[in-house]
């Protein structure tokens, strides 16, 4: 079973990807930190979510190339 994201999350980690491409990596860590830079995410866990998609998507898209 794998974790369900709401539909804010993906939105959200999918506009942050548009608007801020090449600056998002495979590390959380690094992700996070751009997150909290690039958005106005009030909590730290919808920080962690955002990321967390946000990791996912990018490492999906260096598999497929």
């Amino acid at each position: 079973m794998g974790n369900i994201r709401t539909s804010f999350v993906k939105r959200i980690s999918k506009e942050l990807i548009e608007t801020n491409a090449g600056k998002f990596t495979t590390d959380f860590e690094e992700n996070k930190k751009l997150v909290a830079e690039y958005s106005t995410v009030s909590t730290k866990h919808l920080r962690n979510k955002i990321a967390g998609y946000i990791t996912r998507l990018v490492r999906q898209q260096a598999n497929q190339v």
